[in-house]
């Protein structure tokens, strides 16, 4: 497999996470018993899987993360800083705004992680399953998702028939980390072309499946956890981050 980069997607203002985050980057936001920022345990699992080479796509309060991580260095790890482009958001513009400015080429194999997700995912084994897979992309996908609302069952009147507190889904769900060659940026440019947005998952994997390129599903069982709100921050338990994460922290 050609060189591996970690894309860490951690510019956004986190509007759900206020107040906290008219303060805190959404993404340094202390978790754990001993408060470490949400994005130290990203970092540290791609060291724990030995991906050094890490590519923050920053803006938001960028000057915290800059403070906190610098080179990386602390972490045994090399970290650059990619500033977001205006004029390509969204998550393949993002992607997009590194590969314009050099911060990956088409050589490389991207990992790309949205930068609220803390996860003890295998990292090691999904790079390996994209390779077996010769897939142009693999995305990442956890069972046994509890939505977080309940569901109403109606009729076809609309009447109500009950309710389904919290239920689980059956299908798999995208945790928000995905593998992608190095040889698609330069198509995800041209799909892109003077849009001012790139969705990966709307736009950029659509557009593979119907040009009948191989994209995987890697289904893994590992404790992941979207800490995209106020509400689902205060309910991620410390203790059972420190627990999930003892190995990957040391």
């Amino acid at each position: 497999m050609s060189k591996v980069k970690g894309i860490v997607l951690c510019g956004g203002k986190g509007t759900r996470l206020r107040p906290l985050t008219h303060y805190i980057q959404k993404t340094m936001v202390p978790v754990g018993v001993k408060q470490k920022p949400l994005l130290e345990y990203v970092v540290r699992l791609f060291k724990f899987h030995g991906i050094k080479d890490l590519v923050f796509l920053v803006n938001y309060k960028a000057e915290q993360i800059r403070n906190y991580f610098d080179d990386g260095s602390r972490f045994g790890v090399n970290i650059s800083y990619v500033e977001d482009d205006p004029t390509s958001k969204g998550t393949g513009g993002a992607v997009l705004t590194a590969y314009n400015k050099g911060a990956v080429s088409t050589d490389d194999t991207l990992l790309v992680y949205y930068g609220d997700i803390i996860t003890n995912m295998n990292l090691t084994d999904l790079l390996q399953y994209h390779k077996n897979k010769q897939a142009w992309s693999t995305v990442a996908l956890s069972l046994g998702f509890k939505v977080r609302v309940g569901l109403a069952n109606l009729d076809s009147d609309a009447r109500i028939l009950g309710f389904e507190e919290k239920p689980t889904l059956e299908k798999p769900v995208s945790v928000g980390i995905s593998v992608l060659n190095g040889e698609l940026l330069d198509e995800m440019k041209r799909l892109k072309g003077e849009k001012p947005e790139l969705d990966f998952m709307g736009e950029v994997l659509p557009h593979l499946l119907k040009a009948g390129k191989p994209v995987y599903g890697y289904v893994s069982k590992a404790f992941w956890y979207d800490v995209l709100s106020t509400e689902a921050y205060e309910k991620l338990d410390p203790q059972l981050v420190e627990e999930t994460f003892k190995e990957i922290l040391g």
